[in-house]
């Protein structure tokens, strides 16, 4: 891990939100478009994450051969997607809006297609805007061997992130949709 990953000293544990979701709560999409978690994506990751108790989620994802790299493979940066959008859904149980400002993963293992990859991930420590994250991909089950591991830096931002710099036409639609609990939801959490 490198230096920017390691939390500052006067950095605090994290607290969960306590209108965060109840352990074992689906998070569901954050956005119907989005590659890692929506529904609209035919060849996304269609990540389903829950809740857990503290300030942690677990999710999983079968790969399918959309996600390959190498013949019957999968693509490592299909894996990093999957690692990056399980740790931003970490923002659900801060109730904050957050953004990848790092990523570190390590490839352990190769993950063949038609596998499922039972992840996890915490946060371990906030610091002002900064919080500090780890996730962890395991096949043959959620105590299995591990295949990829991850350390992350989210940085909390406002919802003008998205406004100012996401396309025009996306924001205008999330933006005009009539069901509230929707619109709000599709800028939560890192997209």
């Amino acid at each position: 891990m490198t230096t920017a990953l390691t939390p500052p000293a006067g950095a605090r544990p994290p607290v969960r939100h306590p209108d965060a979701p109840a352990p074992g709560e689906p998070l569901g999409s954050h956005y119907e478009h989005c590659f890692g978690c929506g529904g609209g994506q035919p060849h996304g990751l269609h990540l389903d994450a829950r809740a857990e108790e503290g300030v942690a989620v677990t999710a999983e994802f079968t790969v399918t051969t959309d996600h390959q790299g190498a013949p019957g493979l999968a693509h490592g940066g299909v894996l990093a997607t999957a690692l990056d959008e399980t740790l931003g859904s970490l923002g659900w149980l801060l109730r904050v809006i957050a953004v990848t400002g790092r990523l570190e993963t390590d490839f352990v293992r190769p993950v063949p297609v038609g596998t499922a990859l039972h992840l996890a991930a915490q946060v371990t420590a906030v610091h002002g805007r900064k919080i500090y994250a780890t996730a962890t991909g395991r096949i043959g089950g959620p105590e299995g061997p591990v295949a990829v591991r991850a350390d992350a830096l989210f940085i909390e931002v406002k919802v003008d992130h998205f406004i100012d710099n996401g396309r025009p036409e996306e924001i205008q639609a999330a933006m005009a949709d009539p069901d509230t609990q929707r619109r709000a939801r599709a800028f939560e959490v890192n997209p």
